[in-house]
């Protein structure tokens, strides 16, 4: 059988954990594949994206990819490329997965699966009851599109938080953000905050009600030192606190460990959420079931390359 090919589009994939981890996951699941990594600098031109989605479709060895950095600069300049385009990258207008299946090429967003699943891990199935808590969110990229759309799709069943406070330092971002939740079915309020400052960030988390969700998607703390609040923050009583961040000085998640038992917090960082982002794509482009077991093994194994805490990776 011949060996297949996994394709990782990203910006320096030769430093990612996963080059190491996937060998050892491909072993645990069957497969007869490889990762390939594809670098490619941010903002490239719309060739290059074409280039690459091209070269996938006519290599028959190529089963699919996972795309981290470029999720929609990739869909905006190959959408026609794909025959098929999952609800959630036609809702978020981005892909993470590209999977050929059936002579088909399909496009998938499955960050917001991922954050609902990494979402389970920590917060209690009961925790949104009564809707008096709130959603402050860090940061409104990728990340917190795929967090708030999930959340934002299961209030329709479920209890949830009264309002999404979004924060972000850029108004475009802002403004992409906005325009997928007016697409959405819910009555979570959305309310958006351009600020840069720290301080500004603090009054913010300050006034949160009891057991609210603060989440840091800025990035600051892995690829950028810092944070985004200062140490007089007030993290909500009996609040959670997810720093997507799993590797680097990750500040923010020290401030939430300092007050931790003072404001009884439930504090998550982001290694779940990396695995099941992970998982989930591998599942889509080999056609696979992955059983809550089978999860555990694969956590296992990468745990063994997770990055030092003070590390710094290249996605």
């Amino acid at each position: 059988m011949q060996t297949e090919k996994f394709v990782f589009v990203g910006v320096s994939t030769g430093e990612s954990s996963m080059m190491k981890i996937f060998p050892e996951w491909a072993k645990i699941l069957g497969l007869k594949a490889k990762l390939v990594g594809c670098d490619i600098s941010l903002r490239a031109p719309a060739v290059k994206y074409r280039h690459i989605v091209r070269e996938m479709r006519s290599d028959p060895s190529v089963r699919g990819a996972l795309v981290t950095a470029h999720k929609i600069d990739l869909l905006h300049a190959c959408r026609d490329m794909f025959d098929f385009l999952d609800p959630h990258a036609r809702i978020c207008d981005e892909v993470s997965c590209i999977a050929k299946i059936g002579g088909l090429l399909k496009g998938f967003a499955k960050d917001t699966i991922s954050s609902g699943m990494a979402l389970d891990h920590f917060v209690p199935a009961d925790h949104w009851e009564g809707g008096r808590s709130d959603v402050l969110c860090l940061g409104a990229g990728g990340a917190a599109t795929a967090i708030s759309v999930c959340i934002a799709e299961r209030s329709r069943i479920a209890a949830h938080p009264r309002r999404f406070l979004l924060v972000d330092i850029l108004p475009e971002r802002l403004d992409a953000i906005r325009r997928i939740h007016d697409k959405l079915d819910t009555a979570i309020q959305f309310v958006y905050y351009l600020q840069s400052d720290a301080v500004e960030n603090d009054a913010l988390m300050n006034r949160l009600p009891e057991g609210s969700l603060v989440i840091n998607a800025t990035g600051m703390g892995k690829d950028r030192s810092g944070s985004p609040i200062t140490d007089a923050a007030h993290f909500p009583q009996d609040g959670l606190v997810w720093e997507l961040n799993y590797r680097g000085e990750r500040r923010f998640l020290r401030q939430a460990e300092a007050r931790a038992e003072e404001r009884n917090l439930t504090i998550e960082d982001g290694w779940n959420y990396f695995l099941h982002g992970w998982t989930q794509v591998i599942a889509e482009v080999f056609q696979i079931e992955l059983s809550d077991e089978v999860f555990e093994q694969l956590g296992t194994a990468a745990a063994t390359h997770r990055p030092a805490q003070q590390g710094r990776e290249k996605i």
